[in-house]
């Protein structure tokens, strides 16, 4: 499982569109997004390279 740290997601709303930016990697990803702690937990076979990159480009840079 990824962990990643996303400071710009605060809000439901803003989950949402985290969990959509990670799912254009991996569909069938099981993601948990828990904005109060403005962090993400991916559960994939992918790299988290990938993720950052989508996240990245979806206004949410994050880290590892």
């Amino acid at each position: 499982m990824h962990r990643f740290s996303i400071p710009t997601m605060t809000c439901g709303g803003c989950a949402r569109s985290v969990t959509k930016a990670l799912q254009s990697v991996d569909p069938d990803a099981r993601i948990e997004t828990d904005p109060p702690a403005r962090e993400v937990r991916v559960g994939s076979a992918h790299g988290p390279e990938a993720f950052l990159a989508a996240l990245a480009e979806a206004g949410f840079p994050a880290t590892r």
